[in-house]
């Protein structure tokens, strides 16, 4: 089989081929900085310029759900191939929040999920979603590898007063979670949320970040109260700050049952803070 991987150059797709290679599938990868000396990498992004591609038997997207859901909708593919995407557990997470632009962000990807499942359903295409947690794992996330790199420039590193708790996924499960629903018919027609594989308090996972960040540097405890002050100072923050006492966890039972998919705690090493490139 031929697959398209969309965000081969992501997090998860860096994990992605290689596991794509151990098991022998032919793949062609997309992304906006693909290699000009490999013939099996595509430079285009979605929506907007995407290359012509050869018939596929599936896509794998770790790319924006949004943009892949709009192209879906404007390509002419052959055949039924098997779209498998990240979608994120934001959906379900910032539906409520009291910052616009994350209630914006849940109700983008709610949208996207719907396009892409309507769309696939009047193709006859199957499908697969994943909602993961926070990611990390490559160095590239936008959320906790900039935290660890400014504390380990600064030797100074924040631990705030966090009893939320959380579930960190590392990106090379979600890879392995990908070719799982690849190989496995029963994946079909379903929507797994993605936790790390194991359940601490946001407290707990700063301490940890601390301890993998590989540099000695002074623990700077951060009570409540300055958190609430940084979130009614800088609007930008008010989100992730108010949020730190809340759950941001997923249910990984179907995920387990299904896929026999079984991601690790969250044991980081200090390479996982390298800034990705």
């Amino acid at each position: 089989m031929t697959i398209l991987i969309i965000g081969a150059s992501s997090q998860v797709g860096r994990f992605l081929l290689p596991r794509l290679d151990a098991i022998g599938c032919e793949w062609l990868a997309l992304s906006r900085n693909a290699p000009t000396d490999d013939p099996r990498w595509l430079r285009g992004h979605l929506p907007e310029a995407m290359p012509a591609l050869p018939p596929v038997t599936a896509i794998l997207s770790s790319g924006p759900l949004d943009g892949l859901a709009t192209w879906l909708t404007q390509a002419r593919l052959e055949g039924t191939p098997h779209i498998i995407a990240t979608s994120s557990m934001s959906a379900e997470t910032k539906r409520d929040s009291e910052v616009p632009h994350e209630r914006e962000l849940s109700l983008r990807l709610r949208d996207a999920e719907t396009r892409l499942i309507t769309y696939c359903a009047s193709r006859g295409m199957p499908w697969t979603l994943f909602r993961p947690t926070l990611v990390y794992g490559a160095g590239m996330d936008q959320s906790i590898s900039p935290i660890v790199r400014a504390a380990i420039r600064r030797r100074v590193f924040p631990l705030p007063a966090a009893r939320g708790q959380r579930q960190p996924v590392h990106a090379d499960d979600i890879a392995a979670a990908f070719v799982a629903a690849l190989r496995n018919a029963r994946a079909r027609g379903k929507t797994f949320p993605i936790g790390g594989g194991e359940r601490l308090t946001a407290g707990e996972m700063f301490r940890r970040m601390r301890r993998s960040a590989g540099v000695s540097t002074i623990p700077a405890p951060v009570p409540r109260l300055v958190l609430d002050l940084a979130g009614a100072l800088r609007p930008a923050l008010r989100g992730a700050l108010g949020r730190l006492d809340n759950d941001l966890i997923a249910d990984n039972a179907e995920l387990e049952a299904v896929l026999d998919i079984h991601p690790r705690p969250f044991h980081p090493e200090p390479a996982t803070w390298q800034s990705g490139t």
